[in-house]
């Protein structure tokens, strides 16, 4: 009895975890991690977790703030709603990933010159980092950057970035650089520890600015794009198809929605789908994320139903904000731009 209520002091202070609880850490991370982060970490659409200079030089507090708090604005979620012993669970799993202890770091602050920071960062980080501390373009392994790098330079100047980073973590990772990515020790780039310390005093000034990182609501726009047509079926689809040209789209094919779901005599001809592409628009969007695979090519659908034609298209604005990438949100606007001026043109 004594031994069972110690062991639940234990495992609610955080100081244990019993053999269970550490074995779900692997079916946790299959199921909330492994699609971006790779099943064995070792990267996709989210950063390689598995990196040993990552798991190095990282301590414990900075992957549960992560994981609780994501990267708003960016690919990486916040999972707010697992308990803390899961997400203990989950970085015990991560760290299994690698042999070097945990790094440790003092709660003390850095104390530095922001000002003479800001022209170090212009000068050392910006190239890489952004102007602004945004980071690099776009996500992923596949479109967004060489296949030698494994990493893309994360956004500083991120709410979930500043939370869960300590000054010392950030000084650290400045005076040594990070081993198999492009960030270098600044120490053997030039600057002095003082120099640093400015540095790590600019990056910390960005937490005024961080308001406009908040994840748009996307519950006020509609799943999808509809527009009545006064045309026939036929009309409405040589329509469409001539609107999309008019935009510099290619129509790639057209084809019954129930297309491979049913046998094809018992196909509604009453509902047809029209795929079409801009090929460099199409680039764009996965070089920003790879995820727009998902949802482009462009295709609307027409649908006949009592005499009443309707187009249907989904609503890029909405899908977009369900990638937490503001840089995605940008490229959808434009997208939706593009959609409401094809239907609007097919059924003027």
């Amino acid at each position: 009895m004594l031994k069972r209520f110690f062991t639940c002091l234990l495992i609610t202070s955080g100081l244990y975890l019993p053999a269970s609880v550490y074995a779900d850490g692997a079916g946790l991370y299959a199921r909330h991690c492994a699609a971006c982060h790779g099943a064995e970490g070792n990267g996709g659409v989210g950063v390689p977790l598995a990196l040993p200079a990552f798991l190095k030089s990282v301590d414990d507090a900075f992957l549960s703030k992560s994981i609780r708090d994501g990267r708003p604005g960016r690919v990486m979620p916040a999972f707010s709603k697992l308990s803390d012993v899961e997400v203990k669970s989950l970085v015990k799993y991560i760290r299994s990933w690698s042999d070097s202890p945990a790094a440790t770091f003092s709660t003390v602050a850095v104390h530095g010159n922001a000002r003479h920071g800001k022209k170090l960062f212009a000068k050392f980080c910006a190239s890489c980092h952004g102007a602004n501390g945004e980071g690099g373009h776009g996500t992923g392994v596949t479109f967004s950057r060489p296949r030698d790098l494994p990493i893309i330079a994360p956004a500083i100047n991120n709410a979930g970035f500043l939370t869960s980073a300590s000054d010392q973590l950030i000084k650290r990772t400045l005076m040594q650089g990070r081993e198999g990515t492009p960030m270098v020790s600044f120490l053997k780039q030039g600057m002095t520890e003082a120099d640093i310390n400015d540095v790590v005093a600019y990056v910390r000034s960005f937490e005024k600015n961080q308001s406009n990182q908040t994840q748009e609501s996307f519950d006020k726009e509609p799943l999808t794009l509809a527009y009545e047509s006064p045309y026939d079926m036929k009309g409405t689809i040589d329509r469409v198809k001539a609107a999309a040209k008019g935009k510099n789209f290619r129509i790639i094919r057209e084809q019954k929605l129930e297309n491979g779901l049913v046998k094809q005599s018992e196909e509604n001809p009453n509902q047809v789908i029209v795929y079409f592409c801009n090929f460099q628009l199409l680039n764009q969007a996965l070089t920003v994320d790879p995820r727009v695979g998902l949802f482009l090519p462009c295709r609307v659908t027409i649908s006949e139903s009592k005499g009443q034609v309707v187009i249907y298209a989904i609503n890029p604005k909405r899908l977009s904000k369900l990638f937490n990438n503001h840089e995605l949100n940008k490229l959808c606007d434009g997208m939706y731009e593009t959609y409401t001026s094809i239907l609007e043109e097919a059924t003027l």
